[in-house]
């Protein structure tokens, strides 16, 4: 194959492109999406194999998020040029975006093969390794890739990440800051520093952010990260004003840049409220797949979900692994969801079980009988996990909404959670969130185990009790020292789990409630009546 284009530009690199390929190309490189489709679509009409125009036509598709679309383009590429490395690059990093990572990995394989000094394929080689739990390896590859290549901020980011979550905070703080001194206008390396939790920003740091956002010509991805590492570093200091600016600032360029429908969240919950009755779940007794090790961790993110992971991790019978996509991917595969899951067989229910801990089984690194999955949304899957695996525990981690709902706002997500960039859409969120939760305590009642946060601040011992029972586990002290327990740690809570018991989190909100005026209007009676659900009726 003679023609090859740059992995990361559509610059065409061969003078024998036809004129209207190479306006295709030029549009793709100005991000000219509208333009660029119809040239490429009119191009491959008249020439149906030419597998740079279907490669360029994969790129738009990722760049809109059609990740399934653009899979589908680069393997009829492959198909039709196996040699073609850049498909095959494109091909991993969609592969990577759809939560595939160990598929990702086999396709870098081959990819590094050809072009093994490339450090971008071995950049998001060790970014998948690191999904799947390969965590050393992917390290290790990191500190190949900049031990010859050291000027990449963007790699040195991704390394800071990788150190964070294996809990070398230290050595991960000096890569973002290696990170900044390459690239001073990064956003979202000033943003995982303060992500961290534990970094107090100096007045030198402060400076420095605030003067590249002052700059006309950043990027409005860099912006908003700025703007939420500096709601952190002025909330620090105790200037909630500054701080909500800040934050404000970044939850509405933010929401500007993504879809979200509230609406379609709630009609989904009344879809599944409607659906999931008692005769429902009678008459599919006995279905499903009689395994018992996973316990699901669901609710609100940052609700305390990773401190209940970090508790029952420290079992000697359990195993923490992380927020696993595989119950989402699952759902997403069911026509007419949730209303489809009534279509199901039994068989085909069980099937659904053994294919979750078939694809879980990937994250697992020890023989410990049980595993924990903490995908907080999961909550939404609810009915679908009791009907595939009616033996699985069940966590509802729960966190005061005022609490709850900030703590969401001022976290910017690396990816989903795509309603907490709005108080108003946050609020409703929850409180779908609790409506669903409290359909399902009532139809099927003992099923879920409540961990209220507040309580397991204030009484930990009998909160942790109570949680390895609901479990079926003996009490093991560990527990009560779960911050001493060493394990990688991917979510935003990594550095507080690593600390007793955070009590900080419980009255935060508090100095920011003046501005919070939204989100309590759309919480409504879920607020009045906390840690207790309304009626609903």
């Amino acid at each position: 194959m003679s023609l090859r284009v740059s992995t990361t530009s559509w610059q065409p690199e061969s003078s024998r492109w036809p004129p209207r390929l190479i306006d295709a190309a030029l549009a793709l490189h100005d991000n000219q999406l509208s333009v660029a489709e119809p040239l490429l679509r009119a191009h491959l009409k008249d020439d149906p194999f030419d597998v740079a125009a279907i490669r360029m036509l994969a790129e738009l598709a990722g760049r809109i998020g059609r990740y399934r679309d653009a899979e589908t383009l680069l393997r009829r590429a492959l198909e039709l040029s196996p040699e073609f490395t850049a498909a095959r690059a494109n091909l991993a990093i969609a592969l990577y975006r759809q939560n595939r990572p160990s598929e990702a990995i086999a396709e870098l394989n081959l990819v590094l093969e050809d072009e093994p000094d490339n450090p971008g394929h071995a950049n998001l080689k060790a970014a998948a390794l690191g999904r799947i739990g390969g965590f050393d390896e992917a390290i290790e590859l990191y500190e190949t890739v900049l031990k010859d290549a050291p000027k990449q901020p963007k790699v040195w980011m991704s390394f800071g990440h990788m150190l964070k979550t294996v809990g070398r905070q230290a050595e991960g703080i000096a890569a973002y800051r290696q990170s900044i001194a390459l690239t001073p206008e990064l956003g979202e390396a000033w943003w995982s520093l303060a992500n961290l939790k534990t970094v107090r920003f100096d007045e030198a740091d402060i400076a420095a952010m605030q003067a590249e956002l002052a700059r006309e010509d950043i990027s409005d991805e860099d912006r908003f990260h700025l703007d939420f590492a500096l709601g952190k570093a002025f909330e620090d200091r105790k200037d909630a004003k500054a701080a909500f600016d800040h934050y404000a600032a970044g939850n509405t360029l933010r929401r500007s840049r993504i879809v979200y429908d509230a609406d379609e969240t709630e009609t989904f919950v009344d879809r599944s409220i409607t659906l999931a009755t008692p005769d429902f779940f009678a008459a599919r007794a006995g279905g499903g797949c009689d395994a018992a090790d996973p316990i699901f961790i669901l609710g609100m993110p940052r609700a305390g979900s990773t401190l209940v992971e970090q508790i029952l991790s420290s079992h000697p019978l359990v195993e923490g692994t992380s927020e696993l996509p595989d119950i989402p991917m699952l759902a997403r595969r069911i026509a007419d969801y949730p209303q489809g899951l009534e279509a199901l067989s039994s068989d085909r229910l069980r099937e659904l079980g053994e294919e979750y801990l078939r694809r879980a089984s990937v994250q697992r690194r020890t023989d410990r009988p049980f595993f924990i999955d903490k995908m907080p949304n999961n909550w939404a899957h609810l009915p679908l996990i009791h009907l595939i695996l009616p033996k699985a525990r069940i966590i509802d981690a729960r966190r005061h909404p005022l609490g709850c709902c900030f703590s969401n706002f001022k976290q910017h997500f690396a990816r989903g959670q795509a309603f907490s960039y709005s108080l108003e859409d946050m609020g409703r969120y929850y409180r779908d969130y609790v409506r669903l939760m409290a359909h399902v305590d009532a139809v099927l009642p003992g099923l879920v185990h409540r961990v209220i946060y507040e309580r397991m601040v204030e009484d930990t011992e009998a909160e942790v009790r109570a949680l390895l029972a609901a479990c079926g586990l003996e009490f093991d002290p560990a527990c009560l020292d779960f911050h001493k327990t060493e394990r990688a740690v991917r979510t935003a809570s990594s550095e507080q789990v690593r600390q007793p018991i955070f009590r900080e989190g419980t009255e935060a909100w508090k100095p920011f409630e003046a501005w919070l005026g939204p989100l309590k209007a759309s919480l409504a009676d879920v607020l009045d009546d906390y840690p207790d659900a309304p009626s609903f009726t």
